[in-house]
């Protein structure tokens, strides 16, 4: 694997251990609309596309449900105040990222989750450090579409072959590909290898520290 000038992450997965909130805020709203909850292994194959695409597979007949759309609004208003809760670092990250940011490397997090609570996440968690935060909105396509990680490479100043995508999900191998960026396969994050390799994942990385060596 080559050296890199820019590290383009994932949120969830990837730097975030954020399942158990994830799960929390949904089965809030689940449960505020009389719906039955669903387990923590539900949700770690529920996330990756997006909370609306989370919630959809959450909620019995996902967008055919006439709640759907309340039950979302009020996932994104628990998330926003719950986001903390229990969410963390992965061990190894915070170094990780410190490492890439004093070497000078150009560093962003592109995730499918809302604007707000990505942006609030990186400032909370990367202080000085994450140089572009870019979550899903209105008007921009959200991953495996190229938009947002080409948004976050043209503001890097970014080449594509200088700039290696790094996240923990099928949708990450594709947003790669869509991108023709190289892409790195974390495997403590919400798939395992075997899912990864029979989505065309060919780079792995076990521990943070190991993408440090490509640094």
């Amino acid at each position: 694997m080559k050296e890199y000038k820019n590290y383009i992450f994932d949120l969830d997965g990837t730097l975030l251990s954020s399942l158990e909130d994830l799960a929390a805020s949904t089965n809030y709203a689940l449960s505020k609309y009389g719906m039955n909850e669903r387990s923590i292994e539900d949700i770690r194959h529920f996330v990756g596309n997006g909370v609306g695409k989370l919630i959809e597979r959450a909620v019995p007949k996902g967008l055919d449900n006439p709640l759907y759309e309340d039950i979302l609004k009020t996932f994104k208003e628990h998330y926003i105040r719950h986001n903390l809760d229990k969410t963390k670092p992965y061990d190894g990250i915070e170094n990780l990222l410190r490492s890439l940011h004093d070497k000078g490397k150009g560093i962003a997090i592109v995730s499918n989750k809302f604007y707000d609570a990505t942006v609030e996440l990186s400032r909370h968690f990367f202080p000085n450090i994450i140089d572009v935060a870019i979550g899903e909105r209105e008007n921009i396509r959200r991953k495996p579409a190229p938009d947002t990680v080409v948004e976050a490479m043209k503001r890097l100043g970014a080449t594509k072959e200088n700039t290696v995508y790094i996240g923990d999900s099928e949708v990450d191998i594709k947003t790669a590909k869509n991108c023709g960026i190289e892409c790195i396969s974390v495997l403590w994050g919400f798939r395992d290898k075997t899912f990864l390799e029979q989505n065309g994942a060919t780079n792995f990385v076990s521990d943070p520290s190991e993408i440090i060596e490509f640094s």
